[in-house]
């Protein structure tokens, strides 16, 4: 409702009530008939049907939400804060989510050089992850303990105190490489057993008469 100069409708009452009420008039001239359900994609099962098997459903949920835990003890974690900002968009590949606990993660990047100290450490987080969960060894010390390998104090390779699925060489391996062995352990994970396979029942034999 517009107001002039002087404080002052510029339209009178009626005149907006009977235009309001024309609109309305329209509407119910037009809405006499019920507007149909949008079911025209019921008429085409065959655009409708895809034929998979479960194990293909679940590893594709599988591998398409990785959920990081935090287990960067070391230098190779300043190329995993690189892959979570904006010019390589970690969260293309659906794990954006780096999670504090490690009940709620299945993949353990294990970044940096670690020491038989921090071992044990590294190995109960990986305890308390749910199944099924995997493991990506980044950088040299993380593979085979880098230039600290003689050292008496570092272990020699991350696959010494868990099962290591991927390994990404470099000291340290850039964001691409990462990303690369993050594409390779989802290619892992698609070809994957998710369903277990049933035991094998004997039948029992038929007497004969």
């Amino acid at each position: 409702m517009e107001i002039g100069p002087e404080g002052k409708q510029i339209y009178p009452a009626e005149e907006i009530d009977r235009h309001e009420g024309q609109i309305i008039e329209e509407v119910k001239a037009a809405s006499i008939e019920s507007i149909p359900d949008p079911d025209a994609w019921l008429e085409e099962p065959q655009r409708n049907i895809l034929l998979t098997s479960v194990d293909a459903i679940i590893n594709w949920a599988r591998r398409s939400s990785l959920w990081p835990a935090a287990c960067f003890p070391a230098c190779c974690a300043a190329e995993i804060m690189a892959i979570e900002g904006p010019r390589f968009d970690l969260s293309r590949f659906g794990m954006e989510i780096l999670r504090a606990s490690p009940r709620q993660a299945d993949l353990m990047i294990t970044a940096g050089t670690l020491t038989w100290k921090m071992a044990p450490a590294v190995r109960r987080i990986y305890n308390q992850m749910p199944e099924p969960k995997w493991v990506i060894a980044m950088g040299a010390c993380g593979i085979s303990g880098g230039i600290f390998r003689s050292s008496y104090n570092v272990v020699p390779g991350y696959n010494k105190i868990v099962p290591v699925d991927v390994y990404v060489p470099g000291c340290p391996p850039r964001p691409e490489a990462l990303i690369y062995g993050i594409q390779l352990l989802q290619k892992k994970i698609a070809k994957a057993h998710a369903v277990p396979d049933l035991p094998k029942f004997k039948m029992p034999k038929i007497p004969r008469l």
